[in-house]
């Protein structure tokens, strides 16, 4: 079962519950970034209005109600990843002289939304661009989200279980056609700075060798005869 949509259910209803209006933000920061205070026309597409709607798979119990999009399906959201919402990992834009800082522009966007709270669900990209609009003045309540499970200050992130879940799964499978053919199977996993995803899989799937980032390793004279 993904967490990211849980997660956002949880926090939506939460706050509806505590009389909050909840707006949801489509494609994250480039949401904010592209929602034009010239033109009415973009309003509706990036920034929605979040209502409770009850699900169908969960029908059978009356307490779980799901959170999304007025005009989006929930026959089957709650089983899969960010779909509805989309994401985007973008608060600044590059150009040929260099960084851009779009941050002015997307602090006018908030004041016309009248949001009072950002309630923020990712990795570096997101929580660090969440930590500069945090130092502007605006509350955030930041999540951590990804698959590489390091983000600092948290000991578990949303999509860690889930990679390493996968990852063990496609490991194990891979051996029966490895092994018939004697082969060596060699996989790549994410995690960037990070070797946590690939240690923890690798102790799991019962892999022969693991190499992480956070271990220098040197290729000398090796051979495969």
């Amino acid at each position: 079962m993904p967490g990211l949509n849980p997660c956002m259910k949880a926090v939506v209803l939460s706050a509806l519950e505590n009389d909050y209006r909840v707006l949801g933000i489509r494609r994250g920061w480039a949401g904010l970034l592209n929602y034009n205070l010239n033109e009415p026309a973009t309003f509706d597409y990036y920034i929605r209005e979040l209502s409770p709607r009850r699900c169908p798979y969960y029908r059978s119990n009356r307490r779980h109600i799901s959170t999304y999009l007025a005009d989006q399906s929930t026959e089957s959201e709650g089983w899969f990843g960010s779909r509805f919402l989309k994401n985007s990992p973008y608060g600044k834009q590059v150009n040929e002289s260099g960084l851009m800082d779009y941050t002015g522009y997307i602090l006018k966007v908030l004041e016309h939304l009248g949001i009072d709270v950002l309630v923020t669900i990712g990795g570096d990209d997101t929580l660090s661009y969440s930590v500069r609009l945090h130092n502007e003045g605006i509350p955030v309540i930041a999540i951590p989200k990804t698959m590489d499970n390091d983000v600092f200050g948290t000991d578990y992130c949303i999509g860690f279980s889930t990679a390493v879940t996968r990852s063990v799964d496609f490991i194990t499978n891979m051996r029966t056609s490895v092994g018939s053919h004697e082969r060596i199977g060699i996989v790549e996993l994410f995690g960037r700075n990070s070797g946590e995803t690939s240690l923890i899989t690798s102790y799991l799937a019962y892999v022969d060798r693991s190499i992480i980032t956070e271990s220098l390793l040197m290729f000398i004279n090796w051979r495969i005869t």
